[in-house]
């Protein structure tokens, strides 16, 4: 932290069908970075999956093993976007970029509900999201 790093997600629809799996890798990054990237993919990648359907008529549930997304997206971020984007001490936002682009795309939908689950604690789509980190880590280092 900083160094290589990935995210994953796994998008179900409402009866629990998985439509869609991603994942991808940087380099040089961070676990908050990776966090925040795998939030605003996994909206995305649901938007551009959407055939003639309106993403600000939907509301989703986005779950996250990142207390950083959760806190930040659903607490944090209401002062900073008062403050213009600074900290209580008046410092900058870390990862503001990403910030700003979680919250561009959080409010392309008619509400995103951010969910925390325990990490590494047996909970399915989690742990897939997890194995799909460790497989694009494993083709970029090339670990059979």
């Amino acid at each position: 932290n900083p160094g290589p790093g990935s995210w994953g997600i796994v998008i179900q629809d409402s009866s629990h069908e998985t439509i869609i799996e991603a994942s991808s890798f940087d380099d040089h990054t961070t676990n908050n970075k990776m966090e925040l990237t795998g939030a605003i993919k996994s909206m995305e990648l649901l938007i551009d999956s959407l055939e003639e359907v309106d993403s600000s008529k939907l509301s989703i549930v986005l779950f996250t093993d990142s207390k950083y997304v959760v806190d930040g997206i659903s607490s944090w971020i209401i002062n900073w976007k008062k403050r213009n984007w600074r900290k209580a001490d008046g410092s900058d936002v870390s990862n503001i970029e990403l910030w700003k682009k979680l919250d561009e795309t959080r409010d392309k939908f008619l509400n995103v509900h951010f969910k925390w689950v325990k990490g590494h604690n047996n909970h399915p789509q989690n742990e897939r999201c997890d194995e799909l980190c460790n497989q694009v880590l494993d083709r970029e280092f090339n670990i059979s």
